[in-house]
């Protein structure tokens, strides 16, 4: 959790995702990835300025789900920022295997509630990049 409210503080690594185009492609890809390439069900995603955050049920193995988002954005955002030939996310990603409902709950309350905690917005619903204000769940 200490590296999560240091990342959230967005003083180490690169903040590109604070340009709205950026974390657009972000979030727009997770998407994609839901509604067209059917790798996975989104339960809910939080695009901050150095880190993204997402819950997902799989429907396909995890590194490719990985692949297919970090390579489109990568290359994407990377043309934005006129970068070539050069990394964007770093090579490895955290995971964690979801065992209970009680902890479906819990992890997804801390993903959407990222930006209230980096002092970004008072409400979840305020920050645009967040399931908190797209997503209805059941």
């Amino acid at each position: 959790m200490f590296l999560d409210r240091e990342l959230d503080k967005a003083r180490y690594g690169p903040t590109w995702l604070k340009d709205a185009r950026l974390s657009k492609i972000v979030a727009d890809s997770l998407s994609y990835g839901v509604e067209q390439l059917r790798l996975y069900r989104l339960s809910a995603y939080v695009v901050m300025s150095n880190h993204v955050h997402v819950l997902i049920w799989p429907r396909a193995y995890l590194s490719k789900i990985t692949k297919s988002i970090k390579g489109y954005t990568a290359r994407e955002c990377n043309k934005l920022l006129s970068r070539t030939g050069e990394n964007f996310w770093q090579d490895e990603s955290f995971d964690h295997s979801v065992r209970n409902e009680n902890e479906f709950w819990r992890i997804k309350r801390y993903i959407e509630l990222n930006p209230v905690k980096a002092g970004l917005v008072t409400r979840p619903e305020e920050w645009a990049w967040s399931s908190a204000t797209v997503l209805e769940l059941p």
